[in-house]
């Protein structure tokens, strides 16, 4: 206590704990948060409903930008950005679980193909993220991406995925899905 008074410890403990009550309701919110962005697919329960829940979501956000009109920019920069966070989420879940798992029961050419397919969608989102928002061009790519999700949708919901589940017994449709949420809380 070298040349501070008593109440200068206490003002300094004082300030330590608001910083601690700070950086813990911080922490809080930002889980929360987390937990808000994950729980459509945490309340499905299952991988599969999940993923399919989280295919409606962007196709609904996709027909919303496909609704806007070149002046507005704005409104298209925003439902870009949340079309970006959803699929990048998503594919960080189907690339770190799903496909892996999928390799491991029999389906390693579908995986990749699919992992292909990701590849072409981030192509497409680099585009439409770096081109001018009222260019002559957006509307038509955003089509385009539209129309490239729906068949790779279609591909894992009908296809690819069924098949797969079939494979699984409870505990590893559990675990799968443990996982796969897991991994979206991640980048929610």
């Amino acid at each position: 206590m070298i040349g501070k008074s008593k109440s200068e410890h206490g003002d300094a403990a004082k300030y330590m704990g608001f910083a601690a009550i700070g950086l813990a309701a911080g922490l809080a919110a930002n889980f929360g948060r987390k937990l808000l962005v994950q729980g459509p697919s945490l309340i499905q329960g299952n991988w599969l409903e999940a993923l399919k829940a989280e295919h409606k979501t962007v196709l609904g956000l996709l027909d919303a930008l496909e609704q806007t009109d070149d002046s507005q920019t704005i409104k298209r920069k925003h439902l870009l950005a949340h079309i970006k966070q959803a699929l990048g989420k998503h594919a960080f879940q189907e690339e770190n679980v799903i496909y892996p798992a999928l390799r491991d029961h029999g389906f390693a050419a579908q995986a990749e193909s699919l992992i292909v397919e990701h590849g072409d969608v981030k192509h497409f989102l680099f585009e439409l993220d770096t081109m001018a928002k009222d260019a002559a061009e957006f509307l038509p790519t955003v089509r385009a991406l539209h129309e490239s999700l729906k068949q790779h949708m279609h591909e894992e919901e009908d296809e690819i995925f069924p098949p797969f589940d079939a494979k699984l017994d409870e505990d590893q449709r559990h675990k799968l899905t443990v996982d796969m949420n897991k991994e979206g809380i991640k980048l929610a």
